[in-house]
């Protein structure tokens, strides 16, 4: 993948400073998102990857950072309501005007995602270490480009439906789990001029984040979110309000 994009991973980051789990350093040394950014940087070498945190200074989300960002990637858990308003306001334009967005694992319930959709996205969950497989639903889709079907994930939380979500653009993926759970675990949207991805695998209990093809879906996510060319300096709707029946 020779593209030169501008990434940006974003992670709360609580769970490390916290060291929650206590084997969440032996995992994720660099944190999850240092990991994700690693994986992506094998794909991606000419671009710019960066990371962010909740504690960092406007989480790291300025408006001159999201400017000059092409995707963002969101994993949040326990501090979503940390996250400011305002913060999301940014976040949400940039999306609207064009900025790709993938959300990750229980990125599901961040104030971004459920804005952005407009439901509860609330689902099933229970966290057995089981092992998870990953089904390839949508093979044509540039996102599952190169992937195994399955992804065999050893141990990871299960997530299950129903997945409070409004009728994705695109299911990619469905996850199956030794329960007997079912789940839709790689799906899209689109919002205004942005591309949304979501996928769910990656706790931060497991080395999901390690795994080969965890990592090529995401790469391949990136590529799909990214729009390098696109004016973003024009609003996401650019008719304005105008009162017809007045104008009968």
């Amino acid at each position: 993948m020779g593209e030169k994009l501008r990434i940006l991973v974003w992670n709360e980051g609580v769970h490390e400073a916290n060291n929650e789990p206590a084997h969440i350093g032996e995992i994720y040394p660099d944190g999850i998102h240092g990991a994700i950014a690693a994986g992506l940087r094998s794909f991606y070498p000419e671009s710019e990857i960066t990371t962010a945190v909740l504690a960092d200074d406007q989480h790291g989300l300025s408006e001159e950072v999201l400017a000059e960002t092409d995707v963002l990637l969101w994993w949040g858990h326990i501090a979503h309501d940390q996250v400011g308003d305002a913060v999301v306001d940014r976040v949400q334009r940039h999306v609207l005007g064009g900025m790709g967005l993938i959300v990750l694992h229980s990125g599901h319930f961040a104030k971004i995602f459920t804005r952005l959709l407009g439901t509860s996205c609330s689902l099933a969950w229970r966290n057995d270490g089981e092992r998870e497989l990953v089904w390839t639903v949508k093979p044509s889709h540039p996102i599952a480009e190169g992937v195994d079907s399955p992804i065999v994930i050893p141990e990871q939380e299960m997530y299950g439906e129903l997945f409070d979500i409004p009728d994705p653009d695109d299911l990619i993926f469905i996850s199956s789990f030794a329960g007997g759970e079912v789940f839709r675990s790689g799906v899209t949207f689109t919002r205004g001029k942005g591309r949304i991805f979501y996928f769910s695998p990656g706790d931060q209990e497991y080395p999901v984040y390690h795994h080969p093809q965890i990592q090529r879906v995401l790469a391949n996510g990136v590529r799909w979110a990214a729009q390098p060319g696109l004016d973003r300096s024009a609003p996401a709707v650019t008719n304005p309000a105008r009162d017809w029946f007045a104008e009968r």
